[in-house]
């Protein structure tokens, strides 16, 4: 049966990723980590997993799904990718550069040439992590050319969101139309226990059956107890708890208030080993409490302080 979840594929697309480390680096092996990442779609799939998203921006992951996904015949299976980022690490681990941004109709038709392979299968194109200062949202050819690939493919057209203001972002392009028409139908935010700011939308996104897709359950790792963040304790101690309700982890506990506290179509792990997703599918087998969710709706943080502290964590 398919799940809720769906698998954000970054972390086994590159051996590096926005998150708070774990232990010392291992010895990097390029076939080793393609080979992981195959065997990690096979098991997400095998797992009732439907919805993968990826994007050239993450390595190798694209390529690789583009590999697996050739053959499959499912009509529950969907593959969402992107465009607007470059991948310039070279799978150096200790590269200083990881991705660079590049908002312009040129990267937009160079990587549409790549995740174009992804057809049928593929069933949403999006802008990787619009915002006002490239702007894209403002670019008459590049809305124009998302347009005429939605025409032509009969696939859905969405955007990515990130950074403080992602609210106004989404704001801003609910309302861009071509032609007449609504142009964008997909719309994949951050949220979860400390920065719920997009809440203030959720209304929005059934309208005219929009989509919303969340990512960044975890908080890119800070929701798991961490000395650096005292500030965090309220929020360890209630999750621990919950948790031990549940008898599930934390980690299914952020992804259960995702689905439960916001109407989504998928809510993404970014789990790069069976051990770790296999937790998070646990979020699958219980409900929170309508008390349960306004327990973390209390651990909000204005969502200015949430990025000031995301842009402190390292590549790892």
């Amino acid at each position: 049966m398919a799940t809720k979840i769906g698998l954000g594929t970054a972390a086994i697309g590159r051996p590096e990723y926005i998150n708070i480390r774990s232990g010392e680096k291992p010895v990097f092996s390029l076939d080793a980590f393609r080979k992981r990442g195959m065997d990690m779609i096979h098991t997400a799939y095998e797992m009732g997993i439907r919805y993968f998203d990826t994007a050239p921006g993450y390595g190798m992951a694209e390529q690789l799904l583009i590999d697996w996904s050739h053959d499959k015949v499912d009509e529950r299976l969907e593959i969402a990718t992107k465009w607007g980022y470059t991948y310039t690490a070279d799978f150096d681990p200790d590269a200083k550069v990881h991705e660079v941004k590049e908002h312009s109709l040129a990267k937009l038709n160079e990587q549409w040439k790549q995740s174009k392979s992804l057809l049928p299968l593929l069933t949403t194109y999006q802008i990787h992590s619009a915002t006002f200062e490239t702007g894209v949202l403002e670019n008459e050819a590049i809305l124009n050319r998302l347009s005429e690939l939605k025409g032509e493919y009969g696939i859905l057209i969405g955007l990515t969101a990130s950074g403080a203001n992602q609210v106004e972002v989404i704001k801003r392009s609910l309302d861009i139309e071509v032609d007449g028409e609504l142009l964008f139908d997909v719309f994949q935010v951050t949220y979860n226990i400390f920065d719920q700011s997009i809440a203030t939308l959720s209304n929005q996104f059934e309208l005219n059956k929009r989509r919303l897709v969340i990512k960044e359950a975890m908080a890119n790792g800070r929701i798991f107890p961490n000395e650096r963040y005292p500030h965090y304790q309220t929020a360890y101690n209630q999750l621990a708890n919950l948790a031990d309700k549940y008898n599930v982890g934390i980690d299914a506990i952020a992804l259960r208030y995702c689905i439960d506290s916001i109407p989504s179509f998928k809510v993404l792990s970014g789990a790069a080993v069976k051990e770790h997703l296999m937790d998070n599918l646990k979020a699958e087998t219980f409900q929170l409490t309508p008390h349960d969710v306004e327990a973390l709706n209390e651990l909000a943080s204005s969502p200015q302080h949430y990025w000031d502290e995301r842009k402190q964590l390292d590549w790892n």
